[in-house]
């Protein structure tokens, strides 16, 4: 028969009409056969299929059973459900054959509750016996984790397949029951694959690397989602060796393999490597998906590489990649990172459906950029938008009146959170407005809000009570909430070197001396200042009074000739009261003179055109003397600088600062 050897749509459209041309009683069966290829067939048309069943005078068990089965395997199998309901309504009779694609068509819609009303059925029709069918009602009880359910009928099954038990696996590992499902896989005389595949992903979700690669190392045969499987675990324990390790050892790799490795490099603070990635990706010809670029814009966004980040936004442009909401939010992240606020909100205001995360996005952006009143304003869009804050929305808002002082508001937010949207203030909120009083120096009544509030104060918020202390040169305060920090957390370095830095600007440099030797005993180092700039694509990276860069010389002339510029036009000199250390005064001017963002200026300078933006990624908080500096280099060069610190972004020009000198 024609229909045994068709392989495509065309080929059955062509039959369609012979049938047609022939209505012989043979037809009705080839008719049906029809019906079974359109909707079974990796080759066919389940839309078709559907038309072929509305034609169909009297239609068969096998076609009532064909066409569920098609639709229950498409993207809408709440329709399989529709028809077997339309099946019962028309008095025909299921039989064994029609319930497991039924079942699954419950499974796929999350229908659990009809799925328990066709459990019944089959019960009435005496055909819970059925191995197939049992499998299949394990698997949807597993799937909606009713696990009592898929217990019993487990327990009650002669014969169990292999679907039945990685059903169970899989049921316990989703409801993160590992002992339990453990016990079934051991138990389990016919593994496959997919059974320790499930096990693997379960000793994953709970990051337990050893146990992971115990199993993955047993398995007698791994499949390319093995190797995926493992390589995910790898990357969220945050063991890029690791990672890197199982990535290289792969037989074979496909774009969710590429797509873990740059997720792995991305999220663990190594934005170069996931481009470098990329850029090697590209080059074999592997298409990269949506969460390729997603993963790729969170690398640009840690770096500060908007060039990167725009070629991007372009490939996404010509390759006419769907712009959908998350997509869509990453680049508005990107954009924000990178110091584009412009680009940021072009993107946001083009997003179609915004959801709380879109907002949240561009709230905390513009926060981060010191613009309150735009953040509020946003603020009070997203609500009129008919999209509800929720708690991390309050972070992004609060944020940004810490940013600018804005008390009296941060004080009525924190108030109305639980009063008007029912949220109750976590510890992230107090922290916010423990910074904000403490800025504002009111450290009195951030003391009583950290001694008062309801949840117990994390380090974070002791941190902004220090970090307030040591704007207003309060010691009494800052020494006793510098010492508790270091109770509570050991092996920061940034709370030794702040309480020391305040000892040493108070004079008292032998307890500097102390808290320093204090963190030389532990084993605690000071992290490094690292400073940013991306160049035609490429991100250099500038750590203070290093020579590491191959134009050393050159920088390190420039920043001579700056110096000297300034000291010319504006009499610039240099703030030796940044440098915290019982030295000479020429001694502290060369050591703030090569501060890392000074470094990435004068390369800045160098390299750039004289009417572009330089702009730079720091890790640490901007020293006054630079962000000074900064300021006066914007005057006198006319060149407009962004650098993005670890708090926030400063926009100079004109010898000005978008923060007011307030950060």
């Amino acid at each position: 028969m024609l229909l045994d050897s068709c392989k495509s749509m065309q080929e059955l459209r062509q039959i369609h009409a012979q049938i047609i041309k022939d209505p012989s009683p043979s037809s009705t069966h080839a008719f049906i056969r029809a019906i079974s290829f359109c909707a079974v067939s990796p080759h066919g048309d389940i839309d078709y299929a559907k038309t072929l069943f509305t034609q169909l005078h009297n239609p068969t068990i096998f076609s009532w059973n064909s066409l569920i089965r098609g639709l229950s395997n498409s993207k809408n199998p709440h329709q399989g459900i529709s028809l077997y309901q339309e099946m019962l309504q028309r008095g025909f009779q299921p039989n064994k054959f029609t319930y497991p694609f039924v079942i699954k068509a419950c499974t796929e819609s999350s229908a659990m509750r009809f799925g328990t009303v066709v459990h019944n059925h089959i019960v009435k029709l005496g055909l819970e016996l059925d191995s197939y069918v049992q499998s299949a009602l394990i698997h949807m009880y597993a799937c909606g984790k009713d696990l009592d359910a898929a217990r019993q009928l487990f327990d009650k099954c002669s014969e169990r397949d292999v679907v039945s038990w990685n059903s169970m696996i899989d049921g316990y590992v989703k409801c993160g029951e590992l002992e339990r499902a453990q016990l079934i896989f051991e138990r389990m005389e016919c593994r496959d694959v997919v059974s320790w595949n499930t096990m693997i992903n379960g000793y994953g979700i709970l990051g337990d690397l050893l146990e992971t690669r115990k199993l993955f190392d047993e398995m007698p045969r791994r499949n390319l989602v093995s190797w995926n499987s493992m390589l995910a675990v790898y990357s969220k324990c945050g063991d890029v060796g690791g990672a890197r390790r199982t990535f290289d050892e792969m037989p074979q790799r496909d774009v969710v393999s590429w797509n873990a490795m740059l997720t792995c490099y991305s999220q663990s603070g190594k934005p170069n490597e996931a481009l470098a990635l990329f850029h090697e990706m590209q080059a074999i010809g592997i298409k990269p998906t949506e969460a390729t670029i997603v993963s790729l814009l969170s690398a640009c966004a840690h770096l500060g590489a908007l060039e990167q980040g725009a070629r991007l936004h372009s490939y996404i442009k010509d390759h006419k990649i769907a712009l959908n909401t998350i997509l869509s939010t990453a680049l508005v992240d990107m954009y924000t990172k990178c110091g584009s606020l412009a680009c940021a909100t072009e993107v946001f205001y083009a997003i179609e459906y915004k959801d709380v995360l879109a907002w949240n996005t561009i709230i905390a952006g513009m926060a981060m950029h010191g613009y309150a009143k735009e953040a509020h304003q946003l603020f009070s869009q997203m609500q009129e938008a008919g999209v509800r804050p929720d708690d991390i929305t309050f972070v992004a808002v609060l944020g940004a009146c810490s940013h600018v002082g804005m008390v009296d508001e941060g004080r009525r937010l924190l108030h109305c959170m639980s009063n008007t949207y029912k949220i109750d203030p976590k510890v992230e909120h107090y922290g916010c407005v423990i910074d904000l009083l403490a800025r504002a120096g009111l450290l009195e009544e951030a003391i009583e809000l950290i001694e008062t509030m309801p949840v117990e104060p994390n380090a974070n918020a002791w941190g902004a009570l220090l970090g307030g202390c040591r704007i207003h040169g309060n010691i009494d305060i800052g020494e006793r909430v510098g010492k508790h920090l270091l109770e509570l957390q050991p092996q920061h370095s940034g709370r030794y070197v702040l309480l020391s830095n305040m000892y040493s600007a108070s004079n008292r440099w032998d307890d500097a001396r102390k808290v320093r030797n204090l963190m030389r005993a532990k084993g605690v180092a000071k992290l490094p200042g690292l400073s940013m700039i991306e160049l035609k694509g490429i991100v250099h990276q500038f750590m203070a009074g290093d020579r590491l860069h191959p134009e050393s010389d050159d920088i390190y002339q420039k920043l001579s000739e700056i110096s000297k510029q300034l000291k010319i036009s504006v009499g610039y000199l240099p703030d030796t009261k940044q440098v915290l250390f019982d030295i000479e005064e020429e001694e502290k001017e060369d050591a703030l003179s090569v501060h890392s963002e000074k470094l990435a200026i004068a390369f800045g300078l160098i390299h750039t055109d004289p009417n572009s933006t330089i702009r730079i990624v720091k890790n640490l908080r901007v020293c006054r003397d630079c962000h000074n500096l900064s300021k006066l280099v914007s005057k006198v060069y006319r060149r407009e600088i962004i650098v993005r610190d670890r708090n926030r972004f400063h926009h100079f020009a004109n010898g000005r600062c978008s923060c007011k000198d307030y950060w």
